[in-house]
């Protein structure tokens, strides 16, 4: 019974999301600008590389060239976290939701796991389009994806891309309004995380938020990396604030009225 009632609502969540014109918009446009902006950050990297400096030589790395436009294109997936958990508190469509799977638990879960699925696929995709994509552009400087640490990168920019749809579906269960929602996840990650990154007193501190410790898993030269994980280290530290976000949201929807 309780199987037959988790199938009725992942296809009720699945006809909502493929439903909503916004959230189709937003995983093709993730596909698109991580492509695009990949390929011309490669195609100009090519241009430049005679030019580098011996040591920018040395730490050219070109699988994380070539995704240069996940900065835009995370930002899409974000978008459509928070518009998939969201939308429903904005139109008022969530107390028909809750009436209808009074388990919190199982409606919650099925909305993820619907878009974790969705995401993972568009990721993946995204990830290695631009990857194939952006070598070609570099020419004689690519990389192939038998090369050590390559194909770890490559399905490391999937999952990255994965989570950090994830972690916005977390928070926007949090704060369930999509303007507030995105209004502090957009800050986070354009500018006060490249902020605490760049700055010398608080970079140790960077280190350790989920996009940049997240984004370790797609770098394959590491030359003049100081932080303290390696690339699935640093992917952990990302799951773990995605487990975080997850488990606030979940806490404070069963705490709650609609």
């Amino acid at each position: 019974m309780a199987v037959a009632v988790a199938a009725q609502v992942l296809r009720s969540e699945w006809t909502k999301i493929k439903s909503v014109r916004s959230t189709v918009w937003t995983l093709g446009i993730a596909v698109v600008v991580t492509m695009a902006l990949g390929a011309l950050i490669s195609a100009l990297s090519k241009k430049d590389f005679d030019n580098l400096s011996p040591k920018d030589k040395i730490q050219f790395d070109p699988t994380f060239i070539s995704f240069a436009g996940m900065g835009l294109g995370q930002l899409a997936l974000i978008v459509f976290g928070v518009l998939v958990v969201s939308n429903e508190y904005s139109t008022g469509m969530i107390r028909t939701s809750l009436a209808a799977v009074p388990q919190r638990g199982t409606f919650l879960f099925s909305k993820i796991t619907i878009a974790t699925l969705l995401a993972f696929a568009v990721g993946m995709l995204t990830s290695f389009v631009a990857f194939f994509v952006g070598q070609a552009m570099l020419g004689s400087h690519k990389a192939h994806l038998g090369d050590p640490g390559v194909l770890r990168a490559v399905v490391g920019g999937g999952l990255y891309m994965t989570a950090i749809t994830v972690f916005s579906m977390g928070v926007a269960t949090m704060l369930r309004s999509p303007m507030l929602s995105l209004g502090i996840l957009m800050p986070f990650f354009f500018l006060i995380s490249a902020i605490l990154g760049n700055v010398p007193a608080t970079r140790k501190v960077g280190q350790y938020l989920p996009d940049q410790a997240g984004q370790k898993v797609m770098q394959v030269v590491t030359f003049g990396d100081d932080a303290p994980y390696g690339p699935w280290g640093g992917f952990a530290i990302m799951v773990l604030w995605v487990v975080a976000a997850l488990i606030g949201g979940y806490a404070l929807l069963r705490r709650r009225d609609a």
